[in-house]
């Protein structure tokens, strides 16, 4: 049984294979094709939608892990290889990411597929940083793409093959200094705040205030005061020292559960970005995060507050604000426009169902485009229709999987047969 991280989704495949390098992969994708199966590259089972789903071959690439190469500029890693470990291993040679997702258990390939993303208004997500891939195609055949397939690549949802290698830019290693604030979120929207910052988000709550986060780079030298688990400060952590208490008055229901978080951490909120801007995920919940035009953002979150109010399903969760630069990914849901991210996110043990197909009708009637890895319910004449390069992206699946040896059902929807 192959399960999600939330829970939400289960499948039963014929076949798990796992190859330990390069060659393996090569070996699984021409036996399936041998055998005419369906084959899906399966990372750490943290999206929401069912894009790793197989009832064929899982193609498991959790041994395809570590960096094959690196310098001052470029790192070559392994698909495989979880970003924790990834941001780590960067840190210990003074480098780091430029984008350095909330979520960091995540695999490089699964995150470069999907558009995972971190958040600040100059920034992209991870796919924006690769700059060339090695992929195993539908016939088993394996390919280096560092030309104009590449924006297929960034984004390719594993419609398009395997990717075994990534090669990414890399930066000198930050020291940030963050911090959180309670705020009216008119006022925030207002100030600019998402706008002013290097790493900005919102948490925002029915009664219209929201937890504003932020983090700045600064000269000094890294200073990690550790709390009783050994780890730097995460300001992005469910509640970091010193709003467990205001969150707990807007939000009596969570007093409990933010106490506990917060009595986890001490300290300050000054550190390298891959220990002060990850979060860990302590509540399972199901995602439908959506892609806004940034100007869209305002509009957007008022009427989506009217429409869950008037059905009575207003979010029980706080709805998470994030924002980020256009990308070039031809489905990349930050295509083209700088981007507002809106996560809605509802407990496990509760239909999501309602109020995503809410999410989806407001957000989208303002341009919004789903999160590939976040529930959602868009099919190929939606995608066509928000995605000027979704042709493009077709010839290129057509040239590299022309047996849609990587389909599933999930993906005969969104992209047609």
């Amino acid at each position: 049984m192959w399960t999600n991280w939330s829970g939400g989704l289960q499948s039963r495949p014929r076949a798990t294979d796992r190859p330990l390098d390069e060659a393996g992969v090569v070996a699984a994708v021409r036996r399936a094709a041998g055998r005419g199966q369906r084959i899906r590259p399966v990372g750490a089972r943290w999206s929401w939608s069912p894009v790793a789903v197989s009832d064929d071959v899982a193609l498991d690439t959790s041994a395809l892990t570590g960096i094959v190469a690196s310098d001052a500029q470029r790192v070559r890693v392994r698909a495989g290889e979880k970003l924790h470990d990834l941001l780590a291993e960067l840190a210990r040679h003074d480098l780091s990411l430029d984008v350095v997702p909330r979520g960091d258990g995540v695999t490089v390939g699964g995150a470069v597929s999907t558009g995972t993303h971190g958040s600040g208004a100059r920034i992209g997500s991870l796919s924006s940083l690769v700059r060339a891939v090695r992929l195993v195609d539908g016939r088993g055949e394996l390919h280096r793409i560092d030309g104009p397939d590449l924006d297929a690549v960034r984004v390719g949802l594993g419609a398009l093959g395997v990717l075994t290698e990534v090669d990414l830019d890399v930066v000198p290693e930050r020291t940030l200094s963050a911090g959180e604030e309670l705020r009216p979120l008119v006022a925030l929207l207002d100030d600019g705040f998402l706008e002013v910052h290097d790493w900005t988000e919102l948490e925002v709550f029915p009664d219209g205030t929201a937890l504003a986060r932020w983090a700045d780079p600064v000269e000094a030298e890294p200073v990690e005061e550790r709390g009783v688990a050994g780890r730097a400060v995460a300001v992005g952590s469910a509640a970091a020292v010193g709003s467990a208490h205001a969150l707990s008055r807007v939000v009596p229901r969570l007093a409990p559960a933010l106490r506990r978080s917060a009595s986890r951490w001490s300290g300050s909120t000054v550190g390298p970005a891959h220990r002060v801007l990850v979060a860990e995920r302590p509540v399972r919940a199901e995602v439908s995060e959506w892609a806004l035009p940034r100007e869209a953002l305002g509009r957007a979150l008022r009427e989506l507050d009217a429409a869950t109010a008037a059905r009575g399903l207003v979010p029980r969760m706080p709805v998470l604000v994030r924002v980020g630069a256009a990308e070039t990914g031809w489905l990349h849901p930050a295509f083209g426009r700088d981007t507002a991210w809106v996560a809605v996110r509802v407990r496990n043990g509760t239909d999501p169902e309602p109020l995503f197909s809410l999410v989806s009708s407001v957000l989208g009637d303002v341009g919004g485009r789903p999160h590939w890895a976040t529930r959602h319910d868009w099919t190929a004449p939606d995608v066509d229709a928000a995605y000027a390069r979704a042709s493009d992206f077709r010839r290129v699946r057509d040239r590299l999987d022309p047996d849609r040896r990587f389909a599933n059902p999930h993906l005969d929807a969104v992209l047609g047969p």
